[in-house]
């Protein structure tokens, strides 16, 4: 855990926090987004397309990446800090798991977007109700859920507690997810990055989509290290405005 969520806000005496400007450009959010940029500029102009679905297969760039951080990086975090919470009720784990909890509902917002401007051209359907689809439709309105949950209720450690059952409860759909291609009759293609056997993609593909998993790990990264960043200051700010009151 970072000693930065523990870091004391500035102060200007009397315990009140400082009122210099606070610094808002953040390098590293800045390097992901020229990553992103650069890693979709290369998939456009200078990855082959595939023989059989043409350009649209290039959104997998995109797709694929977002749903590996989203569904295998993001919400387990959500459940660890959740489950490691309700064992030590440290509020900075309550911090990860909420911010987890955004930045999975970001990247699964991005897997929900992308999927029909795909399917749209080879299915020829903007969206199936199969089991894939629906079970991320699925996680995707609990973790709204999770969020509106924790702007509903004022108490920090209630807050805390329910929340941290809740993104358990989230994050045990992911299994469920990865394994539904299997278990069910679907539409949505066969895992092809992890599967058993020789990965189906070609030389200049595979570079392109291991570009794409850098930039977007690259971007988790950032925007969990901003937001576990805002939630220690909106913290101390509120725990400094009680001890006024």
């Amino acid at each position: 855990m970072s000693d930065t969520l523990a870091r004391p806000l500035p102060s200007a005496g009397a315990g009140r926090p400082s009122r210099a400007p606070v610094a808002v450009f953040d390098w590293l959010l800045a390097l992901a987004v020229v990553a992103l940029v650069a890693v979709t500029a290369r998939a456009i102009w200078f990855t082959p397309p595939e023989a059989m679905q043409g350009e649209a297969q290039k959104i997998f760039y995109i797709h694929v990446p977002a749903a590996v951080m989203g569904l295998y990086v993001a919400c387990p975090l959500v459940a660890i800090g959740g489950a490691m919470y309700l064992w030590l009720r440290d509020d900075r784990l309550d911090r990860l798991a909420e911010s987890s909890a955004e930045i999975a509902l970001v990247f699964l917002t991005i897997v929900l977007v992308t999927g029909p401007m795909w399917a749209k051209p080879i299915w020829g359907a903007w969206w199936t109700w199969d089991a894939r689809l629906t079970s991320t439709l699925f996680l995707w309105f609990i973790l709204l859920g999770y969020t509106v949950l924790r702007g509903a209720i004022e108490d920090r450690q209630q807050r805390a507690r329910y929340s941290a059952v809740l993104g358990i409860l989230a994050a045990m759909l992911v299994p469920f997810i990865h394994l539904s291609v299997r278990l069910f009759r679907t539409m949505h293609p066969q895992p092809i990055v992890l599967a058993p056997e020789k990965p189906k993609l070609s030389a200049e593909m595979g570079m392109t989509l291991s570009l794409a998993f850098l930039a977007f790990a690259l971007l988790l990264v950032a925007l969990l290290r901003a937001r576990l960043k805002y939630a220690a200051l909106r913290d101390r700010v509120e725990a400094l405005e009680m001890g006024e009151a």
